[in-house]
């Protein structure tokens, strides 16, 4: 079973950056694309980002623009730019496969306040 641990939330200000990372154990990580989800209070789960195993990428619109999905197969690390970030992208950040999913990390706290 891969064991995924999402870093680098934080609070930010409107129009601030941050970039997310998720370190995943195995080697399993390679064979697969890879999304981040977030969940926002009273929120279902949200798919923004992404990125398939050779690196093509999609975005939900609400990101489209202000996010980069990128990965690092050898490292077997996932990571997501964030640029531009609005209140509304307050949320929990989580990053898994497609699914039927792994099992979920913790996450990181992804806070868009002034």
């Amino acid at each position: 079973q891969v064991q995924l641990v999402e870093s680098g939330g934080g609070l930010v200000q409107p129009g601030g950056s941050l970039r997310l990372s998720c370190a995943a154990s195995g080697s399993f990580f390679n064979f697969y694309a890879m999304g981040w989800y977030r969940l926002a209070p009273g929120k279902q789960r949200e798919l923004v980002a992404r990125i398939t195993r050779d690196s093509r990428s999609n975005y939900a619109d609400s990101v489209k623009g202000r996010f980069t999905i990128s990965r690092d197969n050898a490292g077997r690390t996932l990571y997501l730019q964030m640029n531009s970030l609005k209140p509304e992208d307050t949320a929990v950040y989580y990053c898994n496969k497609d699914t039927p999913f792994w099992t979920w990390g913790r996450g990181t706290q992804v806070t868009v306040s002034s």
